[in-house]
């Protein structure tokens, strides 16, 4: 009990001091007190779309929720434009660098903003776990995979990390980046959630995909090179960016192998033995005829 306590007091040490070298620009803004209502958050939310919301709607009709999740998608989207055109426009009044920025501390007025939009790109990975509790009040139960709970449970804590201590500097690219991504995917869904009369316009699902999966190389690409430079922003954060771009995109790669290569072959597949069954079975009703 001993060995437990000493640890949790050694823990609890390195924390007070990690919140003592954050960045003061943003030590009261929403949820930035502490890292105690981010991670309550995000284990609610696993708990919710894994256990209590399944078991809720087990015996309930789906709900059909057409224009909330219309709102909601096009929310979305204006949260990420806003996001992706703060940090383009802010990162481009102070000629930030894209192969290598450090973090910019000060109350710069554009520096500030910058920190403020990654507070918002922060906050919207909280807002966009609604995609999940969406998915289980319609019982769309087989799109809550793997990949979709722990890319929701995951970003929410990992940005709480990035505003409270990088909120600038290298940050600025990925979060730029996935935002922009973002405003396109929540259109996708936008047009979607409006009805099958729609689905004419939604022929390139597939491109998205690809698109996010450019994005994750570009997200690598951009972290180890910065890691070969040697530029001047935290190790941990560029080591963190790496292995967890790495990990999303392992999974969205296997995504589409089994959505788009593994299933053409099967419909390919299954579309050539039907044709050989129709063919045996007419040749047996024409022998019966002739006989």
């Amino acid at each position: 009990m001993e060995v437990v306590v000493d640890k949790y007091n050694d823990f609890r040490e390195f924390y007070d001091w990690a919140l003592s070298v954050s960045d003061k620009r943003v030590e009261n803004w929403f949820l930035m007190q502490g890292y105690t209502p981010t991670l309550v958050i995000t284990a609610f939310y696993v708990l919710l779309v894994t256990v209590i919301g399944p078991k809720f709607m087990a015996n309930r009709e789906p709900y059909k929720l057409k224009w909330p999740i219309v709102i909601y998608n096009f929310v979305c989207i204006a949260i990420n434009f806003h996001i992706f055109s703060e940090l383009l426009y802010n990162s481009t009044m102070v000629g930030y660098n894209y192969s290598c920025q450090t973090v910019d501390y000060s109350d710069n007025p554009y520096e500030v903003r910058i920190a403020k939009a990654l507070w918002w790109f922060y906050f919207s990975k909280c807002v966009e776990m609604l995609d999940t509790v969406f998915f289980v009040l319609r019982k769309k139960n087989n799109q809550i995979s793997f990949l979709h709970v722990y890319h929701h449970a995951t970003m929410f804590p990992i940005w709480w990390m990035g505003v409270k201590w990088v909120a600038g500097g290298q940050s600025f690219f990925g979060a730029m980046v996935n935002s922009f991504i973002h405003v396109i995917m929540y259109t996708y869904y936008g047009i979607a959630a409006l009805g099958p009369q729609y689905q004419k316009y939604l022929w390139w699902k597939r491109y998205l995909t690809i698109i996010q999966l450019i994005q994750f190389n570009i997200g690598i690409i951009h972290a180890a090179q910065s890691l070969i430079m040697r530029c001047d922003f935290p190790l941990w954060m560029q080591y963190a960016l790496v292995f967890y771009a790495f990990t999303i995109l392992c999974l969205f790669l296997n995504f589409y192998f089994q959505a788009y290569i593994k299933s053409q072959r099967k419909k390919a597949e299954d579309k050539k033995n039907g044709h050989v069954a129709n063919g045996v079975s007419n040749g047996q009703m024409e022998t019966k005829k002739k006989k």
